[in-house]
């Protein structure tokens, strides 16, 4: 995997708690008043708890994330990956239930589920320790 493929927009302006909720239809059903995450939030291969109810915060950012795909899949089609807008902001490593980190790539480290390595799940730039990016199409809600 290329270094340019960790690359993301410019850090986003966080819209307000209300203005989260409103983001999307899809995403209205997740999201409380205060912005924050209703439901858990769980790997969608093997459903182990990411987050609890209310440890994150929604926020859109653009980010590109390689592919969900195995290894080996993944290298023979070249890589490849999405972008996506929708996450759930952490601020604290520390709020994660279960969650892993790959090696660096540049300056990024990519979140995946600690039980069964799927993922990667979310985006975190060393640059600043504390904001960890899951994206919502990512992952699972309960």
């Amino acid at each position: 995997m290329e270094a340019a493929a960790a690359t993301a927009a410019p850090p986003a302006s966080h819209p307000p708690p209300a203005a989260a909720a409103a983001a999307t239809p899809g995403s209205a059903e997740l999201v409380c008043a205060q912005g924050r995450n209703l439901k858990a939030v769980l790997c969608q291969r093997c459903g182990s708890r990411v987050l609890l109810p209310g440890a994150a915060t929604f926020a859109c950012r653009e980010l590109l994330l390689p592919a969900m795909k195995k290894k080996a899949a993944a290298a023979a089609a070249g890589g490849g990956g999405d972008v996506l807008r929708e996450h759930w902001l952490v601020r604290d490593m520390f709020s994660f239930e279960n969650v892993g980190f790959t090696r660096d790539v540049g300056n990024v480290k990519f979140l995946v589920c600690a039980d069964c390595e799927a993922g990667p799940i979310g985006w975190h730039c060393l640059d600043d320790k504390d904001s960890f990016y899951v994206a919502l199409e990512r992952v699972a809600h309960e």
